[in-house]
């Protein structure tokens, strides 16, 4: 049998990024966290988390914390049937979300749901190519991803898709591509990218040219919001989401570099297959608002 005592201590080591912030959630010592840990460790007969900085739960470790956050929400479900005391304490459910749904349409597509069902959102965020690898990792119990495979024991519905452009301010494409937007001037001009394992531009240029331009001068910035803002700073060129541009560029302040190419990237909500309430009903009317509204942008 697990004690989930042992198993909360291992969730918050992970959560919290280390034994001594877990100890303070826990209002305990950092060695009894330790201790806790060490326990189910020889109860599971195998290491869980590695004594890194932060901590990182091993695929085992994955494992119980999938079952974790599994019992959790079943747990927190129950509670107000029970307990008039907890009538109106609210469920936590963890998402993993990409960061350009985040910036633009996911907060008008949940606000209400989670306001009407008292839902506390943990947000996960992460490029649409990756947030998937949280789910199957059992950190959160759906996610917005750009893979329509079915992952084991949870369900996926398609949600609609973002449109995609290359953008620069009038005076970057003034300085940069003065000759326009062709392979010479693309490989010196600066461009930005969310993150190492975003893919967009590489799918823009193979659009375009037929070919992979190489090494390019690149700003890494992992946030949607800061990403157009280097843009609009004459930093770079980037891919940006019809959702973002087309006020600017309706503005004078963002110009399409290649008008006639655009990217569509198909979005699927993933969710875990539980027998749970508070996930079926959110899932059911996430799905229908976010459809709605996504629809509406094209």
């Amino acid at each position: 049998m697990i004690d989930y005592k042992l198993l909360e201590a291992l969730a918050l080591v992970i959560a919290e990024g280390g034994f001594e912030k877990a100890a303070n959630k826990l209002h305990i010592t950092q060695s009894a966290v330790s201790q806790r840990v060490k326990m189910l460790e020889e109860t599971a007969g195998q290491i869980l988390v590695t004594r890194t900085m932060p901590p990182l739960a091993t695929e085992a470790g994955l494992r119980m914390l999938a079952h974790y956050r599994k019992v959790k929400l079943l747990e927190e479900e129950l509670m107000p049937e029970i307990s008039i005391s907890s009538a109106c304490f609210p469920t936590t459910l963890a998402l993993g979300v990409n960061a350009d749904s985040l910036a633009t349409w996911f907060l008008d597509a949940v606000a209400n749901i989670a306001r009407d069902h008292n839902l506390i959102l943990d947000i996960h965020v992460d490029d649409q190519e990756q947030t998937q690898k949280l789910l199957q990792n059992g950190q959160v119990c759906g996610c917005i991803s750009n893979h329509n495979k079915q992952l084991q024991g949870c369900r996926v519905e398609q949600l609609g898709s973002m449109e995609y452009g290359l953008y620069c301010t009038p005076s970057f494409a003034k300085k940069w591509f003065q000759e326009g937007f062709g392979l010479p001037s693309l490989q010196r001009a600066p461009t930005i990218r969310f993150n190492r394992v975003d893919n967009l531009n590489k799918i823009f240029f193979r659009r375009l040219f037929q070919e992979d331009p190489g090494l390019l001068p690149t700003f890494y910035v992992p946030s949607s919001e800061k990403f157009v803002d280097c843009v609009l700073r004459n930093l770079c060129y980037g891919a940006i989401p019809g959702l973002q541009s087309t006020s600017l560029c309706r503005e004078g302040l963002l110009i399409d570099l290649a008008p006639a190419c655009k990217v569509e990237i198909e979005l699927y909500y993933h969710c875990w297959n539980l027998k749970s309430k508070t996930i079926e009903d959110f899932t059911g009317q996430f799905i229908v608002k976010a459809r709605e509204i996504l629809r509406a942008c094209q």
